[in-house]
C-alpha cells in the first residue's frame, strides 16, 4: 500500500512539473525582454561576447541593443556602419515573428513656416535604410510607399537595383481632399518592388500654393494595412510623430545559403532537433520551424520538444485511453468497444454481438445517397455564387461599358475578345512563376498558350483604381483598332478576375533595354544598322499614334524597356498602361505626373501639362541609349555622368560626341549617320516642348537617313544635309554651335535631381 502511494506521488509530481514547464525562447542566462518587446533567439540582447544571439555568416546582425534611456526601454537592431558618416546605423525594433520583423523609420519630411514657402521650418527630405550585408529585406507583399502633401512628389530609390519609382500629389482646395482616398488628392501610393535591401525615400514640393492648409510634405514606407489616409494628416507638422510610429515589415532568414547547402556543415547549421528547414522565398537563406507535434524554439539546442497531448487527462483528444508518442499520440478504446477512440474521429462504441447487417447496409446506402444529394446541392450553390461573383467583377471592371463601346463602333471591334478567367488560368498554368516574362511597379506579364496553340503575353495588374476603369476600357477599344506593324497588338482582355487582365501578341526576343544593357554572353551585338532600323520603326509607330490613329494617343512612358523586339529585331511599341487618349486633340492635357525617371520630360514634370512632345523627349533619351549604350540614370557614376541626357548634351557642346558614343558604334564606319542622329536627339531633348520636332518629323528624318547609301560618303553628305535644310555643317562647324538662341538651351532631369545626397 505504501509503495502504491509513493508511485502515485511520483506520477503526480511528474504531471505537475510537466504541465507547468515553460519552454525557453532565449539562451540560459540571457535577457528575454527589452521593455514590452520579447526578443527570441536567434535574436538576443547584449554584446556579441555574451553569446545571446546567433553569430555566424551574418556576424552580429541578430544582436539587439536594449536602450534603457527610454521608459520603457526600447530595442534597436544594428544594420552596419554608414560609410559616409562613420556612425552605426541603428533602427528601432517593435516585434519579432517567425520570418518577419517590424521596425520603425522616420518619414522623409519638408515643412514650410510661412505661405511664401521661402524658408523650410523642418528640412529632413531623406529617409533611408541600408541593409546590403544583413539577412533583412524590405517586404514587397506587406509594405507600400506613401506620399502626403499638396503638389509634392514622393520618390523611392533602390541604388543597387538602379530602380527609381515616383508618385505625385495635388490639391485644388482643402475641401477636395477626402479621408481614405490615396489616388493623388493629398495622398499617393505605389507598391514596393521585390528584393529591396537598400532604399532611399525622398520628398519635395513642386509648388507652394497650398502651404496655408498643407505646410508639409512626407514620403514614407509603411505596412500597407497599418495606414489609412486622413485629411487631417496634412494639418501642421504633427504627422511626423504619427508617421514615425507606423511599422515597416522586414523579411529575415538565416544566412544566405539554401537548406541543402547549409546542411553540409552541421557545425554552423542553425536548425536543431525535431525541426524542418525551409528555403526562404523572400530573402537569401533559410528558416527553421518545429515539426508537427513539437513545440519550442527551433534554433535553441537541443531543439523542439514533444507535445504531450495526453498530459491533461480530462481534456486530451481521446475518448478512450490516450498514449503519448514522439510527435503524436494514439487512442485506445476500452475492452468490448470499437472505433478509433478519438473525440474528432469515430470515438468508441460498444460492440453488438448480433451485428445488424441489414440495418447497417441500409444506413450506409441511405448515407451515401444523402451525401451525393448534398454534394450536388453544394456544388450547384457554389457554382451559382461563383458565377454571381464573376458577373459582379465583370461589371466592376467595366464589362458593360466595354460592350456598349464595342457596339457603338460600326461593325463592332471584331478582334476584341473577352477571355474568361479560367481560360487565362489554363494558359498560364495558374500564373506559374516559371512563365513570368517581366515584373513592373504596376503589374506582372506572363507568357501564355491559348487552346488554339497561339502564344500570347498576359498582363496582370497589381492595383485596381476604380476611377480609371473608363480610361482602361477606352484604351482596350482604341488599341484593338490600332493596326500598325510596330505596335504590339492587343488581342483582348479578361474582366471577371479580381483585377483586369490584358492579352497581347507575344514578342519573342525581349526588350531593347535588355539587348543594350543586360546582354548575355553569346547574344549578338546590335550593329549600327540594326539600331538605326529599330529607331526608325519606333519613331514611325509613335508618329502613327500621335497623328494617324483614329483617336490620337500619347504613350507617356516611352523607354527602351517598352520597345519589344521579335526574332528579326523588328521593333514593337508596348505597355500602354500609362497612355492617355487625346480624343479632343488638345495641345495640352492637365494630368498627374507619371513616367520613368531618366526619360521624363522636364517641362511635363514641372507643369503637369502633358503633350505629345513629352513622348518626343522620351524618344530622344532612347536615341541616346542606342548611341552610347549607357543607361538614362546611374547612381553609381559621378555627379557629372549620373544623368545620361545631361552628360551627352555637355559632350555635344564640347564637340566631344565620339567620346560618349559606344566604341563599336563609333568604329562601325558610320560617323556621318551617328552625327545626324545625335543632332536629332539634341533637338528632341530641347527644354521647350514647342521647339522640339514632332514625331512625324523625327520619323521622316530617320526614314530618309536609313535609305542613304553609305558607299559614296560625299554623296551621302550632300543629299542628307540638303534634306535637313542645311541645319548642320559637319566639315566646318563645331557641334557646340549647331544651335543658337533660346532654341539651343537644353535641359534634362539632371537639374531636378542633382541636389540628392544619396547617404546624407
Amino acid at each position: 500500500m505504501f509503495l502504491r502511494f509513493l508511485l502515485f506521488l511520483l506520477l503526480l509530481s511528474r504531471l505537475t512539473s510537466s504541465s507547468t514547464t515553460v519552454l525557453p525562447q532565449v539562451k540560459p542566462g540571457c535577457q528575454a525582454n527589452c521593455g514590452d518587446i520579447a526578443v527570441t533567439y536567434p535574436f538576443g540582447i547584449g554584446p556579441n561576447e555574451n553569446g545571446c544571439s546567433l553569430i555566424g555568416d551574418d556576424l552580429s546582425f541578430y544582436n539587439v541593443t536594449c536602450d534603457t534611456s527610454y521608459h520603457p526601454p526600447k530595442p534597436f537592431l544594428w544594420l552596419g556602419t554608414n560609410l559616409t558618416t562613420g556612425k552605426h546605423h541603428m533602427i528601432e525594433l517593435t516585434s519579432i515573428a517567425e520570418s518577419e520583423l517590424r521596425v520603425r523609420i522616420a518619414p522623409s519630411t519638408i515643412c514650410y513656416q510661412n505661405e511664401t514657402g521661402d524658408v523650410p521650418a523642418l528640412d529632413e527630405p531623406l529617409s533611408y535604410m541600408y541593409m546590403l550585408s544583413t539577412p533583412f529585406t524590405i517586404s514587397s507583399t506587406k509594405n507600400t510607399l506613401f506620399g502626403l502633401g499638396c503638389n509634392s512628389l514622393a520618390h523611392l530609390y533602390a541604388p543597387r537595383k538602379n530602380l527609381s519609382e515616383v508618385c505625385s500629389t495635388t490639391c485644388e482646395t482643402k475641401e477636395s481632399i477626402t479621408d481614405g482616398s490615396c489616388s493623388g488628392r493629398g495622398c499617393c501610393q505605389i507598391p514596393v518592388p521585390e528584393g529591396i535591401k537598400w532604399f532611399i525615400s525622398r520628398t519635395n514640393q513642386t509648388s507652394k500654393t497650398n502651404i496655408s492648409f498643407s505646410p508639409c510634405s512626407y514620403s514614407f514606407i509603411s505596412e500597407t494595412d497599418k495606414y489609412t489616409f486622413k485629411a487631417s494628416d496634412l494639418d501642421g507638422a504633427s504627422f511626423r510623430t504619427k508617421g514615425s510610429n507606423i511599422p515597416v515589415v522586414l523579411d529575415w532568414s538565416i544566412g544566405n545559403k539554401t537548406c541543402e547547402e547549409a546542411q553540409k556543415d552541421l557545425s554552423t547549421f542553425a536548425c536543431q532537433g525535431n525541426t524542418n528547414c525551409h528555403n526562404s522565398d523572400k530573402t537569401p537563406g533559410y528558416i527553421c520551424t518545429c515539426k508537427a507535434g513539437f513545440v519550442g524554439n527551433p534554433y535553441l539546442s537541443p531543439g523542439c520538444q514533444d507535445v504531450d497531448e495526453c498530459e491533461d487527462q480530462e481534456n486530451n483528444p481521446c475518448i478512450g485511453t490516450c498514449t503519448n508518442t514522439m510527435g503524436s499520440f494514439s487512442c485506445t478504446c476500452p475492452k468490448d468497444s470499437q472505433g478509433d477512440g478519438r473525440k474528432r474521429g469515430t470515438g468508441c462504441s460498444r460492440r453488438n454481438k448480433d451485428f445488424p447487417v441489414v440495418k447497417v447496409t441500409l444506413g450506409i446506402g441511405f448515407g451515401f445517397l444523402f451525401l451525393i444529394v448534398a454534394t450536388l446541392i453544394h456544388l450547384n450553390i457554389k457554382s451559382r455564387k461563383l458565377n454571381e461573383l464573376k458577373k459582379k467583377k465583370f461589371q466592376q471592371n467595366g464589362g458593360l461599358l466595354l460592350k456598349q463601346k464595342i457596339s457603338s463602333y460600326e461593325g463592332g471591334v471584331e478582334t476584341t475578345k473577352i477571355f474568361t478567367a479560367k481560360e487565362l488560368e489554363l494558359a498560364t498554368k495558374n500564373y506559374s512563376d516559371k512563365l513570368v516574362l517581366g515584373r513592373g511597379g504596376f503589374g506582372i506579364v506572363y507568357k501564355g498558350t491559348l487552346p488554339d496553340e497561339r502564344i500570347v503575353a498576359i498582363k496582370k495588374s497589381k492595383i485596381v483604381d476604380e476611377t480609371q476603369i473608363e480610361q482602361f476600357i477606352n484604351e482596350i477599344v482604341i488599341l484593338t483598332q490600332v493596326n500598325h506593324r510596330n505596335v504590339v497588338k492587343v488581342l483582348g482582355c479578361c474582366l471577371e478576375a479580381e483585377v483586369p487582365l490584358l492579352v497581347y501578341e507575344y514578342v519573342s526576343n525581349g526588350n531593347l533595354f535588355k539587348h543594350i544593357h543586360k546582354k548575355k554572353d553569346g547574344e549578338p551585338f546590335l550593329s549600327w544598322k540594326v539600331r538605326l532600323r529599330i529607331a526608325t520603326e519606333s519613331a514611325g509607330a509613335l508618329a502613327y499614334l500621335h497623328s494617324a490613329a483614329s483617336v490620337p494617343i500619347i504613350h507617356r512612358d516611352i523607354k527602351s524597356a517598352n520597345i519589344l523586339l521579335d526574332d528579326n529585331f523588328t521593333a514593337k511599341i508596348a505597355d500602354f498602361g500609362a497612355s492617355r487618349l487625346n480624343s479632343l486633340d488638345q495641345t495640352q492635357i492637365d494630368t498627374l505626373v507619371q513616367g520613368t525617371l531618366g526619360y521624363l520630360d522636364p517641362e511635363y514634370f514641372t507643369t503637369n501639362l502633358l503633350t505629345n512632345k513629352s513622348d518626343v523627349y522620351s524618344f530622344g533619351v532612347v536615341l541616346l541609349e542606342l548611341l552610347t549604350g549607357e543607361k538614362p540614370l546611374s547612381f553609381t557614376k559621378s555627379q557629372e555622368q549620373r544623368s545620361l541626357a545631361s552628360y551627352f548634351i555637355d559632350a555635344m557642346e564640347r564637340n566631344d560626341l565620339f567620346k560618349v558614343v559606344e566604341p563599336r558604334i563609333a568604329n562601325d564606319g558610320n560617323h556621318q549617320q551617328v552625327l545626324v542622329v545625335a543632332e536629332l536627339a539634341m533637338r528632341c531633348l530641347n527644354l521647350k516642348g514647342s521647339e522640339r520636332p514632332t514625331m512625324k518629323e523625327v520619323s521622316s528624318e530617320l526614314e530618309s537617313l536609313s535609305k542613304i547609301e553609305m558607299q559614296d560618303s560625299s554623296r551621302v553628305h550632300n543629299q542628307h544635309y540638303s534634306y535637313l535644310d542645311e541645319r548642320v555643317y559637319i566639315d566646318s562647324t563645331p557641334i557646340s554651335s549647331y544651335t543658337s538662341g533660346e532654341s539651343g538651351k537644353y535641359s534634362t532631369d539632371k537639374d531636378l535631381f542633382t541636389s540628392i545626397n544619396v547617404l546624407r
